[in-house]
């Protein structure tokens, strides 16, 4: 049994979590395997509106386990929230959720070095959330990372101890009157109490070697998708750097994030949107600017479910699209938000970029000054409201069009197409 692979394929926010979630009942585990809690996956069902930053997305259905990999970063604050929320609406969570040993922990001075370390950059600030989320990898990689298995350590507390002197040394160079920096609308020492709090209920979640765990419920047959965060353009290597996440958000990152080996990979389904968005700095090159983007972020909702930042919005980029489906060797793709497009008797897709004078289809390496200008081309919209189909062939025409035109684009199949937040609001081709 090989593990399918679901991720997005844009610059995030583009619907993976419904998606998840409708895929769920097929799988026996939904596993997550790199980010933290600057991920924000909304679920909407029977009237009722879920962000989850940490847990994987198909913590709703009850016969699915739900792994948080190796490769995820924890704010035990955040999830304790995360946690709060879905108990007080009486999901059970304790006997669905594991947590891998080897997963990383974001600690109260990742985010106030995040923090500093954003502020210190001026003009040129990459539009972090202000989660740890770069801190936290850098210790990471830099050896000196906490993770979730030290918890059950009986020098943990010297273990954070230390990490929180080596910080807090950094941070005090940036800002002495670092104790007075807000994180969560808490002071800092505030703060840090909750934190040690909030750490007690992660410690009192089951704790297992995914690595192994994932591999023998494979080997005994079980049903594994792999859930990713972020999206493939906000890719450590890949991603228009430094405007990028501290991960990678492709499907080699499912081998590292969950300890995978690349021939057990199956299908991978990459999700993006109708159109683009984008929340933070960095090049866009379809972005819009005019009343289209701004009908496009009003209808859409494009505001940022973990920061609430509006989310910056454009035509639909084709060649950004290939290059995605190329990196993750996506077999499916689903179709987000058709619905927003309904407004529009015209709609204009990018086919290649003008670059220094050239035409190319190719992302360039460096587009920091947004040099890069689409060449569009201009199709029919279909104008007309989706929620009365109940398949695919009562979609309008033009939808259809629209569908196949991407597909005779990028060469991969269009196998879902969802027309509204609901998960109930999903056609599946």
């Amino acid at each position: 049994m090989k593990i399918d692979v679901l991720l997005g394929l844009q610059w995030g926010d583009e619907g993976k979590g419904k998606v998840v979630d409708v895929l769920t009942p097929q799988y026996d585990i939904i596993a997550r395997f790199q980010g933290g809690p600057n991920a924000g996956h909304t679920i909407e069902f029977d009237n009722k509106k879920f962000v989850l930053h940490t847990i994987p997305s198909g913590i709703f259905n009850e016969g699915t386990i739900n792994v948080i990999g190796n490769g995820v970063i924890i704010d035990p604050f955040i999830l304790k929230k995360e946690i709060t929320t879905l108990e007080d609406s009486n999901i059970n969570i304790r006997k669905k959720l594991l947590v891998s040993r080897k997963a990383h922990l974001i600690l109260p001075t990742h985010r106030l070095l995040d923090s500093v370390y954003e502020t210190a950059k001026g003009k040129d600030k990459i539009g972090s959330t202000l989660k740890g989320i770069g801190p936290c990898y850098t210790d990471k990689i830099s050896r000196n990372g906490i993770r979730v298995g030290n918890i059950e350590s009986d020098k943990f507390i010297e273990i954070y101890n230390k990490s929180r002197e080596r910080h807090l040394k950094i941070i005090e160079q940036y800002n002495p009157d670092y104790k007075e920096i807000k994180i969560d609308g808490k002071d800092f020492l505030e703060y840090e109490k909750s934190w040690h709090e909030a750490l007690k209920v992660l410690n009192s979640l089951k704790k297992v070697d995914s690595e192994y765990y994932l591999n023998q419920q494979m080997e005994a047959g079980k049903k594994i998708l792999a859930e990713g965060a972020q999206g493939t353009l906000l890719d450590i290597d890949f991603g228009s750097y430094p405007f990028v996440t501290s991960s990678n958000t492709t499907t080699a990152g499912v081998c590292i994030g969950l300890g995978i080996a690349p021939k057990n990979i199956g299908n991978v389904y990459g999700i993006f949107k109708a159109y683009c968005t984008r929340v933070g700095s960095g090049p866009f090159p379809t972005e819009l600017f005019d009343e289209d983007g701004d009908n496009l972020r009003k209808v859409g909702n494009e505001f940022g479910s973990t920061t609430g930042r509006p989310r910056r919005c454009g035509w639909l980029d084709i060649p950004a699209l290939k290059y995605a489906i190329m990196l993750n060797g996506v077999t499916e793709l689903m179709m987000m938000k058709s619905d927003v497009m309904n407004q529009f008797k015209k709609i204009k897709v990018a086919n290649s970029y003008m670059y220094k004078g050239e035409e190319t289809s190719e992302l360039p390496f460096d587009d920091g000054n947004n040099v890069t200008t689409p060449v569009y081309e201009t199709i029919p919209g279909w104008g007309s409201d989706l929620t009365i189909a109940s398949n695919y062939y009562d979609l309008p025409c033009d939808l259809k069009n629209y569908v196949k035109y991407i597909e005779d684009k990028v060469g991969v199949p269009i196998k879902l197409v969802s027309y509204g937040p609901d998960r109930s609001e999903t056609i599946i081709r």
